[in-house]
């Protein structure tokens, strides 16, 4: 009976396993922070598929750049993430940071709210008597009103800044830009006949995308558009509301009809927001 050769310790396979890791260095600078990405929940984070630009890297660095503009709620900053180890990982992002309510000059907040839910009795309680800790709850429900509206936007297809994620009170998107320089609101721009027309015809189309998901923007005017090149783009977006569910959104609806109505004919456009509230409501749901 023939027996197999024992084996000798030097038979013995290599097991053993090599780690390669990159120590970054600590950061001293107080306008920047390690990324926030990978520390939010997943439903904090943007909807798939994501952007090419996006930079999710754990070892990405979030610096301040400056104040962008200043708003009712809050101020929009701009921020670049970026990998010190991989340098074409940048993009620069708008971040958006909601003031609490004591430092708030959003007014009629009350008519925006009608129909949402607190999410918890306690919360609804702070609310109530406007305690610090409430305070900070109204802060942190308008930061979540505009994220949801942002990603449910998104999702069907209507011109908003794609929603990066949201920490708090802080949401961060992306920047909407023309060759570098942040796009103007509608208000500032002096469009031609024909991008007017356009401009127009893109606005009627985000309208009634809206309206048949029962979707009002409550605030929608020139200043809350971007001109970013040949296309619009919707923004600011908290005080989104249900057309149903508040007993204010035809009203809504219809001030949002006036508003760009009357703009568009201040530009030389011949339009009419009765008419254009009336094709709104035939389209809706």
């Amino acid at each position: 009976m023939s027996s197999q050769p024992s084996s000798s310790p030097d038979d013995t396979p290599d097991r053993s396993f090599t780690f390669d890791f990159t120590v970054y260095d600590d950061l001293d600078d107080p306008a920047q922070r390690w990324s926030t990405w990978l520390s939010v929940e997943p439903l904090c984070r943007g909807p798939e598929p994501r952007p090419d630009w996006l930079v999710t890297s754990q070892g990405a660095i979030d610096t301040d750049l400056g104040i962008l503009k200043t708003g009712k709620e809050g101020d929009v900053f701009l921020l670049e993430r970026a990998d010190p180890l991989d340098p074409e990982r940048s993009v620069v992002m708008a971040a958006k940071r909601y003031r609490g309510e004591e430092h708030r000059s959003f007014h009629r907040s009350s008519a925006y709210t009608e129909g949402r839910r607190t999410r918890n009795t306690r919360d609804a309680r702070a609310l109530a008597k406007k305690s610090a800790h409430g305070r900070a709850v109204a802060a942190g429900q308008w930061a979540w009103a505009e994220w949801q509206a942002l990603v449910r936007l998104h999702e069907i297809g209507v011109p908003v800044p794609y929603p990066v994620q949201i920490d708090g009170t802080e949401i961060l998107m992306e920047w909407v830009q023309v060759d570098g320089e942040t796009a103007p609101r509608l208000a500032q721009t002096r469009p031609d006949r024909e991008l007017l027309e356009s401009y127009w015809a893109q606005l009627v189309d985000t309208l009634t995308t809206l309206v048949r998901h029962g979707i009002v923007h409550g605030d929608l005017s020139p200043y809350n558009m971007l001109a970013a090149g040949d296309r619009l783009v919707v923004i600011d977006l908290p005080q989104v509301v249900d057309l149903v569910a508040n007993p204010a959104g035809m009203d809504f609806l219809l001030r949002d009809c006036t508003n760009v109505a009357t703009w568009f004919r201040s530009r030389g456009l011949e339009v009419d927001e009765q008419e254009l509230f009336g094709e709104l409501m035939a389209r809706a749901f």
